[in-house]
Order: C-alpha cells, then structure tokens, then sequence
C-alpha cells in the first residue's frame, strides 16, 4: 500500500459518509470484509451487513467536517488520525483513530475508535 491508496479510500469513505448510497458505501469494502466501529465490540461481518449497519447510523449530509492525516502505512495496512466535528446545536467534536487494512482498493477490516473531544 502507498500512501496515495490510502487517501483515495479516505475520499472515498467521505463521499459515501455525504451521500449514504448504498452503492458509495459498498465500493469501500471486500465481500468479507469486518468493520469494527469500536474495537471492544463484536465486528459487522460482510459487505451487505455494513451497508446495513452504516445506513441504521447513517448522518445526514453536511452535518459534519471532516479532517485527516494519514500517521503511517505498509503491508497493506494504514494508520489515519481524524478530526469530525458535527454541525448540530451545540456542536460536538471528536477525535479518531483508524486502523484500515487495504485489499487493493478496498478495506477488509477497518477499525475505528472515536472520543468525544470536551467543548
């Protein structure tokens, strides 16, 4: 993996984030793929039961902002640190921390953990 596959799926992971189509969101993930959206809990296994799981979740578009730094990459793995803030009254902001292993230029696993930043 490079760097530059790494953010092309971080883009791609946005406009899927903007438009929650079904389509957007499934062309980030292997068929096998495991997404854990917090890495103490149980992982949402395959491709259709993540489309699933982000639509039951799903934030409206333009609701947030959303920055990025790819931290390190290699053997198909790659480390972003992330800044989301919600544009909701009163608004909130969070730290991530993702851990993603590419299948070219897909995710099998993508790990995420996520903190509220206090206001």
């Amino acid at each position: 993996m490079r760097e530059k596959h790494l953010d092309r799926w971080v883009a791609k992971y946005r406009k899927a984030w903007e438009s929650n189509d079904p389509a957007d969101i499934a062309a980030l993930w292997t068929e096998d793929a495991a997404w854990y959206r917090r890495p103490d809990e149980e992982p949402v296994l395959g491709r259709d039961a993540i489309v699933n799981a982000w639509l039951e979740v799903a934030d409206a578009p333009g609701e947030t902002t959303f920055e990025y730094q790819v931290l390190g990459f290699g053997d198909g793995v790659g480390f972003v640190r992330g800044w989301t803030t919600y544009l909701t009254q009163p608004p909130s902001e969070f730290s991530n921390l993702w851990v993603v292993r590419l299948d070219k230029d897909r995710a099998h696993e993508f790990v995420e953990w996520w903190m509220e930043r206090p206001l």
